[in-house]
């Protein structure tokens, strides 16, 4: 009997109906070919439903996730409603209601034509960030006084504690120890990414990661702050390996990461909590230009598709996703990720089908 799966399906604003309908042609060419089923629960949590009913997203949305093994998620944002107003709520609920602590990102080039960089190959620039996910700027203490004049107050609280810095460190040298070494390399490498020197809440990032880091005496580790990072992100890419870093830090360096691989169009993330449901989704925003177009690019929802395989441990169906997304790309099939080039629903259907494809001739 196989496997079945719950998953719950929240494609949100903007292009993320056009792009989760994509993923979700894939996942069922992959269920097919790899012999698991899943049941899939459609959320109607966004804008349309906000406007419609006044709602965000309610407590009963996140008790039926908790039930669910993965999310498969869209885009949220529209420019009818006041800004980070349903971002706070359903974005942000789902990473701190639901715990996802971990905020997964890869940055891996497939084809040099992606890369900006001259002289950048794909295997200069394979790296993954491990970005805390709770906590931060993003923890949602902020307020103002003597608002809309001209002595008005802004401010928004920092906050870091051992327990959430500690478990994404750790996070990181396991992510490490199970990837192994680079190309070329000895050992594999985490490097610890912040600005201790200027935020000094942030040392407590730098003693729990040399605590952590002397339990994986087989793991190299290294230290940048914030703006070197992104400074040698673009001299020096093949530097990095495994990242940990801030919740804020993690947002930014991430989309100067997906310019090196060919845009957001292609960068994909997940919301983990390890053994427990789990969001994925492209690392882009709800472009509301784009909406309804067919021009939005689907690869980075249909990577974020196979990092929830892999949390569900179907990881032979997971490499099949990447790899048929690669090889698209690497032919030449794919020629390049500018919106328009291909349309949203003919990249869907060039995955799903080449996926097959290559099945029948493994068989």
């Amino acid at each position: 009997m196989s496997k079945v799966y719950d998953i719950g399906v929240l494609p949100g604003d903007g292009i993320g109906e056009e792009v989760v309908r994509e993923a979700l042609k894939v996942l069922d060419a992959v269920q097919d070919v790899f012999g698991f089923q899943t049941k899939r629960e459609v959320m109607p949590y966004g804008a349309e439903h906000f406007l419609k009913t006044g709602e965000t997203m309610p407590e009963a949305a996140f008790d039926r996730i908790r039930h669910l093994h993965a999310v498969i998620f869209g885009a949220i944002g529209d420019p009818r409603i006041e800004v980070g107003k349903l971002e706070f709520a359903i974005i942000a609920g789902m990473r701190h209601k639901l715990d996802l602590y971990v905020n997964l990102r890869p940055v891996k080039l497939y084809h040099e034509a992606l890369c900006p960089l001259k002289g950048k190959m794909p295997a200069d620039i394979d790296m993954i960030f491990c970005r805390e996910n709770t906590e931060d700027a993003y923890a949602g203490i902020f307020g103002f006084t003597k608002r809309g004049t001209e002595h008005e107050i802004a401010l928004q609280e920092m906050v870091y504690t051992r327990r959430c810095t500690e478990r994404i460190i750790r996070y990181a040298f396991e992510l490490a120890t199970k990837r192994g070494p680079k190309p070329g390399k000895d050992k594999p490498q985490v490097t610890l990414i912040d600005k201790a020197n200027a935020v000094r809440a942030q040392d407590l990032w730098t003693r729990t990661f040399a605590e952590v880091s002397r339990e994986y005496p087989l793991i190299v580790t290294d230290h940048a702050y914030i703006d070197a990072a992104c400074m040698w992100m673009i001299k020096n890419p093949e530097w990095f390996d495994v990242s940990v870093t801030t919740n804020l830090f993690g947002d930014i360096i991430t989309d100067l990461g997906a310019m090196l691989i060919g845009g957001m169009g292609i960068a994909a993330s997940g919301n983990i909590h390890p053994g427990k449901v789990s969001m994925f989704e492209g690392i882009h925003g709800s472009a509301p230009k784009y909406k309804g177009t067919d021009k939005a690019s689907p690869l980075a929802t249909i990577l974020a598709l196979s990092m929830l395989l892999e949390h569900l441990g179907e990881v032979t169906a997971a490499k099949a996703v990447e790899g048929t997304v690669a090889e698209l790309i690497q032919s030449g099939r794919i020629k390049n990720l500018k919106a328009g080039t291909h349309m949203c629903s003919e990249l869907g259907t060039m995955v799903r089908t080449r996926l097959i494809e290559r099945a029948r001739q493994r068989v």
